[in-house]
């Protein structure tokens, strides 16, 4: 058992990977479940990385995504914290000596539509001065001041946006979502938050088989400024455990696409995470949410996703294509 604030027990199930730099971490209350995941690069002295949830479930409905089925409600401020500050200690490595910390929110919900993230991100950053905090955002069509405050408020603080496709015609059909910024609205409050706090914004695209022409990456560079904006190519993983990940085929294809934004001058990066394939290490893979929704429908509200077609990895047959 593990006792997060405001008194609130959950079980904590750690779930080991083939590959040793990642674990899974799943923590389950009475009323909802949480998933982070812990990532050392190599060694967790060098680089640690967290990716914590905001939510459980998520409203959303992102078609690449776990959690794109249902929702069950926002995290306190108190279960956000309590994720990594879990995770570190079981690294046993005083987090003030790590040469690279970063603690991501982007492993379930959407932070934009949970105001606990901001006292969260300020008691993280009291407890782990050097963390880089990252916030990974959809993009629902909300208020982003009081984000730019607390942005220049704290300068560690990161922010993301899941563009993941080039027109707003694909966007809407991957992030059902209905109120949602357009690209071009994207675009323009990550200049915002880039002229109030002097650091890039990046975007991040989701490689898959129809997103990956020339085209895509010309019409990104239309709409973000490569002196503003960095990019970070995501490697599809599957949503759906009885799936396999395929996992060269679409690092070959996020490494195609990546070769595009970098001629048009952008920094990128790709993220490709692992423990892909044995406990769902992965971006959007949330095996275990899924089978805790399965098993509380009570607790479960379908989300606008619900039953629209999921997104998966590619084949081999369209990377030759692709080529």
């Amino acid at each position: 058992m593990f006792f997060l604030g405001s008194n609130i027990m959950m079980d904590v199930t750690i779930i080991a990977s083939s590959d040793k730099n990642v674990l899974k971490y799943v923590f389950k209350a009475t009323d909802a479940i949480a998933e982070s995941v812990l990532y050392k690069y190599p060694t967790y002295e060098d680089r640690t990385v967290i990716c914590c949830s905001t939510m459980s479930g998520c409203p959303m409905g992102c078609r690449f995504c776990g959690s794109g089925e249902y929702f069950v409600r926002s995290l306190t401020a108190d279960e956000i914290v309590e994720q990594p500050v879990r995770l570190l200690k079981d690294t046993g490595v005083d987090p003030a000596s790590m040469k690279k910390l970063q603690i991501m929110f982007m492993s379930m919900g959407e932070p934009m539509l949970n105001k606990e993230i901001a006292p969260a991100i300020r008691k993280l950053h009291k407890l782990y001065p050097n963390a880089a905090l990252l916030v990974s955002t959809s993009a629902p069509d909300v208020n982003y001041q009081w984000f730019i405050e607390l942005s220049k408020e704290i300068p560690t603080v990161g922010l993301q946006f899941s563009v993941h496709e080039a027109t707003d015609e694909a966007r809407d059909k991957l992030i059902p979502f209905k109120k949602k910024l357009t690209l071009k609205q994207i675009a323009a409050v990550g200049e915002s938050w880039y002229y109030a706090t002097d650091r890039k914004p990046f975007f991040n695209y989701c490689a898959h088989e129809s997103n990956t022409s020339d085209k895509e990456a010309q019409k990104l560079n239309f709409l973000f400024d490569p002196t503003i904006w960095n990019a970070t190519v995501s490697v599809i993983c599957e949503p759906d455990e009885s799936v396999a990940a395929a996992n060269q085929r679409q690092v070959d294809l996020a490494n195609g696409f990546m070769s595009k934004l970098l001629a048009y001058g952008y920094s990128v990066r790709c993220f490709n995470p692992a423990g892909q394939d044995d406990i769902g290490g992965g971006c959007g893979q949330l095996w275990f949410l899924q089978d805790w929704m399965r098993n509380n429908p009570d607790k479960a509200h379908k989300s606008i996703g619900f039953g629209l077609p999921k997104v998966h990895t590619p084949t081999e047959k369209v990377i030759r294509f692709m080529r």
